[in-house]
């Protein structure tokens, strides 16, 4: 299937490691030109050069705590890019274990998203095919083992804002939409640390899927390649769970 992302312009927040990571590389692999952000300067660097050999890829490494860098972040890879089609929020600050640390999953998970599109707005309203894909997660639809906190409430918000966007924005042709992984594993990740520390924990998870296994980083980046593509055009305003029947609800 030819998803029509060659050409494409997009940003992606995040886009060092993890789901992030995995949704830059598909939408290089289907031709798209890629900015990239992350916290770490070496990571970024890495990331561009892995990233160019196999298309246009640009980056800079911005704490997505500032929503000023964020903005200059945008602005900048729009002069680089020529324009933008594409955003794609996925930083998170993590659950914060004080309350203090709230204020960081307010400004990395729901803050930057705001400050980006704001930035990003008139480049994807003039797109053929604008797009913004957050990503959220499915804690904010069930209790969670580590309780409520500050992670699934900001997501929460995240996925009301841009679900909310997509009738505001949608009138002018951009498509809004979330994407909620599940529990997804990767070695260096959250679900390979509980792996190696609490074994019991990630068996009983493992076994809350249907298939009996975590999902990927690539099944989350190839569920939003496809939300962004022009196979998707009347695909507006939707919360789209990848988690392999891990959440046990029926949504009808």
């Amino acid at each position: 299937m030819d998803l029509g992302l060659a050409g494409r312009r997009a940003l992606v927040t995040g886009a060092t490691k993890g789901i992030g990571r995995a949704i830059a590389d598909v939408l290089i692999e289907e031709g798209a030109t890629v900015s990239v952000c992350a916290r770490t300067p070496d990571e970024v660097e890495a990331t561009v050069a892995a990233l160019s050999a196999n298309g246009k890829a640009v980056g800079q490494a911005v704490d997505a705590a500032d929503g000023d860098a964020v903005r200059s972040w945008v602005t900048w890879s729009i002069e680089q890019l020529g324009g933008a089609d594409i955003y794609i929020h996925t930083t998170s600050a993590k659950p914060a274990r004080a309350l203090a640390g709230w204020d960081a999953n307010f400004a990395v998970d729901l803050m930057a998203l705001v400050h980006g599109v704001d930035v990003a707005g008139d480049e994807l309203a003039a797109s053929t095919n604008g797009n913004v894909v957050a990503i959220g997660t499915t804690a904010v639809a069930e209790h969670f083992a580590t309780g409520s906190n500050s992670y699934s409430a900001l997501k929460a918000a995240v996925t009301n804002w841009t679900l909310g966007q997509a009738q505001v924005f949608g009138a002018r042709g951009v498509r809004c939409n979330v994407v909620s992984p599940g529990p997804i594993f990767e070695e260096s990740g959250d679900w390979g640390r509980i792996k190696q520390a609490m074994p019991a924990f990630f068996e009983t998870a493992e076994r809350g899927h249907p298939a009996g296994a975590l999902g990927s980083p690539r099944d989350v980046a190839d569920a939003v390649a496809f939300l962004v593509s022009d196979r998707a055009t009347h695909i507006n305003g939707v919360n789209l769970t990848v988690d392999g029947g891990f959440l046990k609800r029926v949504d009808f």
